[in-house]
């Protein structure tokens, strides 16, 4: 399936997805207004519990988080510097349009940045990476050749995973 989203539609789509997603857990989904906070897209409520939530889309199979943090080939500074800026009551939702169908919901990822932080360390042989595969299989030239680098199954998105991840804010 050809990628024939913009940047921008991507983004939108993706925010949209995540909210709805949540309102079908049950959820109270406040959305932002006018101008994007740095921190957070969107939050959502249940009783007492708040979580703020950053939404990143994307349609070829990876996220790029840290490439403008990234001096000397240091992987592993810039996750450290990524992982600085973001609250410990922020969750990241990952959407992955890449091989879906229209008519079939993309694959949906829920994470702390803490975690984010440890894969994108972990990446390519522990060697790091400034961007977070869905699935990376690494050809003969590359430094993680022989591994498989992928987002852990226990981010996907449930109402157990997001119910976790709020019993630890």
């Amino acid at each position: 399936m050809a990628n024939h989203m913009s940047q921008f539609h991507v983004g939108v789509a993706a925010e949209a997805i995540v909210a709805a997603q949540f309102a079908r857990c049950g959820y109270d989904v406040s959305v932002q207004y006018g101008a994007n906070q740095p921190e957070y897209d969107l939050m959502i409520a249940k009783d007492d519990k708040l979580m703020k939530v950053s939404v990143k889309g994307s349609q070829d199979g990876a996220w790029g988080l840290t490439q403008g943090l990234l001096k000397n080939a240091d992987y592993q500074k810039a996750a450290d510097e990524w992982l600085n800026k973001h609250g410990k009551s922020t969750v990241f939702a990952f959407v992955q349009f890449m091989d879906v169908p229209i008519d079939e919901s993309p694959r949906l990822y829920l994470a702390f940045p803490s975690e984010i932080a440890e894969v994108l360390k972990s990446i390519s042989k522990g060697r790091g990476d400034s961007v977070l595969y869905e699935n990376k299989v690494w050809g003969k030239t590359a430094n993680g050749y022989g591994t498989i680098d992928k987002i852990p199954a226990t981010w996907k998105f449930s109402s157990e995973r997001i119910e976790g991840l709020l019993s630890q804010i």
